[in-house]
């Protein structure tokens, strides 16, 4: 199997960019999408019902905000929408689908903000969130975990680490929450397979540094330690066009 998550940044906007046309070019077995910024409603047919998938979505109560979708070529068991609090699963974050052998999430993990006014709704967000992955670990449930994380892990995840130690996405607190969690027993995919740096994930638009490769690797495949054996590569497509994030993945067994 492969999977392959992307932060679209507007599934409107990325769809006037060739999105479809790439999807069916590379064709994952689940595809999982985050900053999707619109209610299925307000979608044409041609994103909702692509030929050979199945589409779940999950948007935020404010318009054009927030969002998350999966496009799936294999049935769900179930599909959960939301981690079980209002004040984050207003916000239309999280895709939980029981995919048999192992449940998947797809998450849009909050920003810090400007100032970093939301740091503590996203580490509270993180918290929520290692508790429910740990619910289904103890049951001996195999996780992947995929999404726009917001935070680099460590210095080599992003391009300017030193100018960046007080800004949201690098701030020692949510590099610590990264850290717990993986000493939990989870895995960081890319980091599995690849131990070099200039490997990121996201540019930001103003400064075009893309171009430059001055950029922060937030996107991420997580697993339980235990899938490891059903791992056989993770990948960035670096070269994507279409958002100021590219798509990342892994292949399965």
């Amino acid at each position: 199997m492969r999977l392959i998550s992307w932060n679209v940044n507007g599934i409107r906007a990325v769809q006037k960019k060739g999105f479809l046309t790439w999807l069916k070019t590379e064709a994952p077995d689940i595809l999982c999408l985050q900053e999707t910024k619109a209610d299925p409603q307000q979608l044409d047919d041609a994103l909702r019902h692509v030929p050979g998938y199945t589409s779940y979505w999950c948007a935020a109560q404010k318009k054009g905000y927030s969002g998350v979708a999966v496009y799936t070529k294999k049935e769900p068991l179930s599909v959960g929408y939301g981690l079980g609090d209002p004040s984050f699963d207003n916000e239309g974050r999280t895709l939980v689908m029981d995919m048999g052998d192992f449940v998947l999430f797809n998450i849009y993990y909050p920003n810090g903000g400007a100032g970093n006014k939301r740091v503590p709704f996203k580490l509270a967000f993180y918290e929520l969130f290692l508790k429910k992955i740990e619910t289904f670990h103890r049951q001996g449930r195999h996780v992947v975990i995929t999404g726009d994380v917001n935070t680099a892990h460590q210095p080599i995840d992003l391009s300017r680490p030193k100018e960046n130690e007080k800004n949201t996405g690098f701030l020692p607190e949510e590099r610590a929450w990264i850290t717990r969690f993986l000493n939990k027993g989870y895995v960081d995919t890319f980091r599995h397979f690849h131990q070099d740096g200039g490997h990121y994930s996201w540019w930001d638009y103003k400064t075009r540094a893309r171009e430059r490769n001055v950029g922060w690797r937030i996107d991420y495949f997580f697993v339980d330690r235990e899938f490891l054996t059903r791992l056989s590569n993770a990948f960035i497509l670096k070269d994507v066009p279409g958002s100021d994030h590219c798509p990342v993945g892994i292949e399965i067994l």
